[in-house]
């Protein structure tokens, strides 16, 4: 079973349905990211993720690593060092189990964000368990991020890395033509997940960004107005 990830064709980890980047673009093998050096983190993150990724078990590394791919550099884990806030990851860990490769991707320091320990324990993992369920049934397109577009954002380290006051997530599964974002502020949340429900709309609003504008533009316009949250299960 290990030479099995030798031989899956390059495609099935491609990195289709980029946002438009205000940023660095870096890839890496198993997701890409905008880099935003005002704010030393990514603005988004994008990846796929397929009902085969789930059934990897590589081991969690908690070896978080300078992202030498960023031209001007890559926050660093010092910034983070008795902040108050968790290195909150974007691609989650528990997303990137197919390899040592993919695990070892997802602890670039620009795939993390400074989260509070109670969302990113909370409310932002229950999402993300949400997503893997979601991902077991039909591979998805995910971008997330935190929302960086304020001037007088909170900032940690020596790196003045920004701490986002809210976070989104937005879920594409291609097969089925249906798409979902979320809005988390970062703090302790308590309301069921559906209730931070919003419209592809509203996060590119909030972020400047725009999302998923290789799709035709009236399934566009279509998806990222409307909330279908009947298209989705949540328990």
């Amino acid at each position: 079973m290990i030479f099995i990830f030798y031989f899956i064709p390059f495609s099935l980890f491609s990195q289709e349905y980029f946002p438009k980047s205000n940023g660095e673009l870096i890839k890496h093998t198993f997701y890409s990211l905008s880099y935003a050096e005002d704010h030393e983190q990514a603005e988004w993150v994008h990846y796929k993720i397929t009902p085969l990724m789930l059934k990897g078990n590589v081991k969690r590394t908690n070896y978080f690593k300078i992202d030498r791919k960023v031209s001007t550099g890559s926050a660093n884990t010092k910034d983070y060092l008795k902040s108050g806030y968790d290195r909150g990851h974007l691609a989650p860990a528990a997303d990137m189990k197919l390899s040592k490769l993919s695990m070892s991707e997802s602890f670039y320091m620009s795939n993390v964000s400074p989260q509070k320990h109670s969302f990113n324990a909370g409310a932002w993992l229950k999402l993300e368990k949400l997503v893997r369920a979601w991902a077991k049934i039909s591979e998805l397109y995910i971008t997330t991020g935190g929302v960086l577009n304020s001037k007088y954002l909170k900032t940690i380290g020596n790196n003045n890395v920004s701490v986002p006051e809210e976070f989104y997530k937005i879920i594409y599964d291609p097969r089925n033509q249906k798409i979902i974002a979320f809005l988390m502020a970062n703090e302790k949340l308590d309301l069921p997940i559906e209730k931070y429900i919003v419209t592809v709309d509203e996060i590119e609003s909030l972020t400047g960004i725009d999302f998923y504008h290789q799709l035709d533009d009236e399934l566009e316009e279509k998806m990222e107005s409307t909330i279908l949250k009947r298209q989705w299960f949540f328990n």
